[in-house]
């Protein structure tokens, strides 16, 4: 799109065309190679503030992803067992010539432990609390896998150290194994490691699902400090995993863009992380940067395409005031958020969906609301332009 005119005809003509989403019968799989030049806004759909669906709170959605032989998606809450055992969704979506038409969740299944019970919340066992953050659903194994960023909290005698996780569940959510975490992502109570809720939030399959990519929210501590509103060489991991063996065979470093808004006031809490990523092939990654600062209820969510072919591994190498040491991830940025001129609240995960009619791709982004009454569960739906 590099004209108005073209804008607008390409806006009518995919309105016209988009149907229901039981006659979207193609997606995108981690066997596909997908390019994009530009991503164009097509609507939005928000859930209901604490809808109750099976005797449950729909809330704290922060990963979706589409399974496109039963037209259903899976949608992971994290839900640290507090309002419910932590849990997942299934659901359907359907659009119109207007974008997203509705959200329709039509199941609700618990995580189990190994041990084929719910998990438990921090008064019951704080120490086994889990932290879900994103979801991936295997077509070929007809499996699901999912991260916990575990804990981190260090007071003196009252520290709970838990590590993050990669677990794969049947679509049941009964657990069948776990990935091999590396040394890196082990929890310290020195400042070494990863940050408390700045671990494992996105992930997604690669290479025919035989690979797959998982990112750190924010710098590990000996990769240097978090973001911040100015620039200060913010690097976090992204982390590759073997699917059979279930262990990590290299990392690479992602600079992170500085927060976009300062806080207000100055002191208080600010943030600038990484909450999604999805495969585009050939090593190349979408991925989603998420600036919120105190004192701006909206979220700014830039979305980049990320290059890892000719990255370092940095897998032995921290990279706080190692510049020169490595060569991090490319980025291009394919949409800051902020320029469509809508209200976008804390995109945390990503998707592709249907097919167009017009043979162009979906992509889907849900927001997480925290279970916060002032903050929107909202589905973003946007047309890919290649």
């Amino acid at each position: 799109m590099n004209t108005y005119i073209k804008n607008v005809l390409l806006y009518f003509t995919t309105f016209l065309l988009l149907v229901s989403c039981s006659t979207l019968k193609k997606t995108t799989l981690s066997t596909d190679i997908v390019k994009i030049s530009t991503l164009h806004f097509l609507g939005e759909q928000d859930v209901p503030y604490n809808l109750s669906f099976n005797n449950t709170t729909v809330g704290g959605l922060s990963g979706i992803d589409y399974d496109p032989s039963n037209k259903i998606y899976y949608l992971i809450s994290d839900d640290r067992s507090e309002f419910n055992p932590a849990r997942f969704y299934t659901a359907t979506i359907t659009f119109t010539k207007k974008g997203i038409d509705s959200i329709h969740f039509i199941g609700v299944k618990y995580l189990l432990q190994s041990n084929g019970k719910v998990y438990p919340n921090n008064k019951q066992d704080r120490y086994h609390t889990p932290d879900p953050e994103a979801m991936r659903y295997n077509p070929y194994s007809k499996q699901l896998v999912w991260s916990s960023e575990g804990e981190r909290i260090v007071k003196g005698k009252d520290t709970v150290l838990e590590n993050p996780a990669i677990i794969m569940i049947s679509t049941a959510g009964k657990y069948i194994d776990s990935f091999t975490m590396p040394p890196n992502l082990m929890m310290q109570a020195s400042e070494k490691g990863p940050r408390q809720n700045g671990v494992l939030e996105g992930l997604t399959f690669a290479e025919n699902y035989k690979t797959l990519f998982v990112n750190v929210e924010e710098p590990l501590y000996e990769d240097g400090p978090r973001a911040d509103v100015i620039e200060n060489n913010a690097y976090i991991r992204i982390l590759k995993f073997n699917v059979a063996s279930k262990k990590n065979t290299a990392q690479f470093a992602y600079k992170l863009d500085p927060i976009a808004y300062p806080a207000n006031p100055l002191n208080r809490f600010k943030i600038n992380g990484i909450p999604d990523i999805l495969s585009l092939g050939n090593n190349k990654l979408l991925v989603i940067e998420r600036s919120f600062s105190t004192g701006r209820l909206p979220c700014t969510i830039k979305v980049f395409i990320t290059d890892l072919d000719n990255a370092t591994d940095v897998t032995n190498i921290p990279l706080k005031n190692a510049t020169g040491k490595y060569t991090p991830a490319t980025k291009k940025l394919l949409l800051n958020m902020d320029d469509l001129g809508i209200y976008t609240d804390n995109i945390e995960g990503v998707t592709f969906g249907p097919t167009l009619p017009n043979g162009n791709k979906t992509l889907l982004f849900i927001a997480d609301n925290n279970f916060i009454g002032i903050e929107k569960t909202q589905l973003l739906l946007f047309e890919v332009i290649e």
